[in-house]
């Protein structure tokens, strides 16, 4: 293991990551009221524990293997979120205990949107825009920013890629890394600038309209409000969170192809965007259909409404609420959680196992019926008209395996901290596909369990953001042979 070039990559990420302690202080320096000192603090401390890392290795010139970007991937998370703690911790309206400021953070991060904070629409702009900030950074992943910029800096990034990027396809859309970096955070930006505009335009304040944009885009959930979107009661900003929650949820490659040859046929042609659209289609049609057929809302359109926003809420992971859901029928309630176990596509900035791994595991299943019938057939699975490699499916199976170990090892091990079954497995279902709001105790917020419980919700944040494997191959024992 070449830790001198593991300690000095996580050095240079931390000084790049304190310049985001800076846009707080804009915010407080225009809203007046006199928080900005925690961020100031929070960015001279970053930057000079960054300084300190990078400084004793700053000659290293050794190349990155897989191991060295697992690791640094996993370690930078971790340090990320602690680090960002800082400001949190130094509030002297939040108050928070060293345990709720790494949960926040890490939930921030990951894009979870699980929150230990109540009182949010009381709480000073700075505060607010940071945590929101925190979401937009996490959505696309603040090491593919990173790997524009590393180059510059000597370090190559393609074990950082590898270790970093999600979903089951790993290529590059340009051939140089960091330009497929900078086209990646291209589009994500795009869309930032458009779904705040639209957010503006659909009556949201300008404060509110860049905040939203940010965890929307982002898949995240977190609201400056307590209500969430809720707050608004808007059908039509509701109806434009929507759409852009929609699109996040889309592999960005596909947007990439579509953007560069000026076509949307690389949509309708992809089998992920199309199962992917015909599970919201479904899900939202279930959910309006129960709705109202149990009276829950006395109009056609008020069921459409609060069915449509919940269901591509929950399903694309983003967790934004428009209404308590957790007070609909029993089964709707449950349905939208395991609908976050779907999650979105693969390479976008959703959670959950993925829509093309889950297509996968049904095709796979379809082909052992099949084969069951005919013993002597020889039948191959497709996606998009090609074959699928037997790695792959292997791959995607042992994805699997390893899911439903770590779900069912949280779970009992929130159990074990004196959590109720009802709220253990919502938890677990919020914390590993990167959803945030649950049933039970934590339907509102986390603010109640333990502390036990939420370092074991953090780990399981980190888990469900870096999709398993990466976090799973640093814990075994082979990982540290030399």
């Amino acid at each position: 293991m070449q830790f001198s070039i593991v300690f000095k990559t996580i050095g240079l990420l931390l000084m790049v990551f304190s310049l985001t302690q800076l846009p707080p202080v804009v915010v407080d320096v225009i809203y007046a009221q006199q928080h900005s000192s925690e961020f100031v603090v929070a960015f001279l401390a970053t930057l000079v524990s960054g300084f300190a890392l990078w400084l004793p290795f700053r000659k290293t010139k050794k190349e990155f293997r897989i191991r060295e970007g697992i690791l640094v991937v996993v370690s930078f998370w971790f340090v990320l979120s602690l680090f960002a703690t800082i400001p949190f911790l130094l509030s002297d309206v939040l108050i928070m205990s060293f345990s709720d400021a790494f949960f926040e953070s890490m939930s921030g991060l990951t894009t979870t949107g699980a929150t230990v904070i109540s009182g949010l629409d009381d709480l000073p702009k700075s505060i607010l825009y940071y945590r929101q900030q925190l979401q937009w950074l996490g959505g696309m992943g603040i090491i593919v920013l990173a790997l524009a910029i590393l180059p510059m800096l000597g370090v190559s990034g393609m074990e950082l890629y590898h270790a970093e990027s999600s979903g089951i396809s790993k290529d590059r859309l340009t051939p140089k890394l960091t330009q497929t970096a900078k086209v990646l955070w291209l589009i994500y930006i795009g869309f930032t600038v458009a779904c705040g505009l639209a957010y503006y335009l659909a009556g949201m304040g300008a404060f509110d309209a860049i905040v939203h944009s940010y965890s929307t885009v982002a898949i995240g959930g977190f609201s400056p409000y307590d209500a969430s979107i809720g707050y608004f009661d808007s059908a039509l900003i509701e109806m434009v969170a929507v759409v852009f929650m929609f699109f996040a949820g889309i592999n960005f490659s596909l947007h990439f192809f579509v953007w560069r040859q000026n076509h949307i046929n690389h949509y309708y042609l992809d089998s992920e965007f199309k199962t992917y659209t015909a599970f919201l289609v479904a899900l939202t049609l279930v959910v309006f259909v129960y709705l109202l057929n149990t009276g829950q809302y006395a109009s056609f359109s008020e069921a459409f409404r609060y069915g449509i926003f919940q269901s591509v809420s929950m399903a694309t992971t983003t967790g934004f609420a428009s209404t308590n859901f957790s007070l609909w029928g029993m089964a709707l309630p449950v349905l939208l959680i395991f609908a976050s176990f779907i999650g979105a596509s693969a390479g976008s900035t959703g959670g959950g196992i993925k829509v093309v791994r889950v297509l996968l595991m049904f095709k796979l299943a379809a082909k052992e019926i099949k084969q069951f019938i005919h013993p002597n057939a020889q039948i191959n699975i497709k996606l998009n008209k090609k074959s699928v490699p037997a790695s792959t499916l292997t791959s995607v199976w042992g994805f699997f395996a390893l899911y439903i170990i770590a779900f069912f090892g949280i779970m009992i091990a929130l159990m074990l901290t004196g959590l109720d079954q009802v709220s253990s497995f919502s938890a677990t279902a919020a914390s590993i596909n990167n959803l945030g709001p649950g049933l039970g105790k934590v339907a509102a917020n986390y603010t109640t369990i333990s502390d036990t419980a939420k370092w074991i919700l953090s780990f399981s944040m980190l888990l469900g953001r870096l999709e398993i494997l990466t976090l799973m191959a640093l814990l075994h024992k082979s990982f540290w042979r030399f």
